[in-house]
């Protein structure tokens, strides 16, 4: 495996680990609903995700993670349609879809 395509895979793995350790592990939708600190954060996070995704894309477009394309189409809306968002919304990429992307991300890191 590149160079490059690891260190992408772990930028994507150590901002989904960041987001965990700001959530927690009590993982309550209010508490992250008010609290426009953590949602700056869990956002830039989420931004970091995006954006690493779609270089590793361009490198590798082949690579089998699921919703990769979503994942940069959520950093495109986070970014440039940040006043259409819901917390709502990102609650859910964080709860039912980041703990399946950080698994997959692991096993590349680990296959190389």
């Amino acid at each position: 495996m590149k160079n490059r395509i690891k260190k992408l895979l772990f930028d994507i793995y150590t901002a989904i680990d960041n987001i965990d350790k700001y959530i927690g592990e009590k993982k309550y939708f209010e508490d992250y609903d008010n609290n426009p600190m953590l949602q700056d954060a869990v956002e830039r996070n989420l931004e970091i995700i995006g954006e690493a995704m779609k270089k590793l894309l361009a490198i590798e477009p082949e690579i089998e993670i699921s919703n990769s394309r979503r994942i940069v189409d959520a950093r495109n809306k986070i970014i440039h349609g940040y006043d259409e968002i819901e917390n709502s919304q990102l609650w859910g990429i964080i709860i039912n879809h980041l703990p399946v992307l950080k698994e997959e991300v692991k096993n590349y890191l680990e296959k190389s």
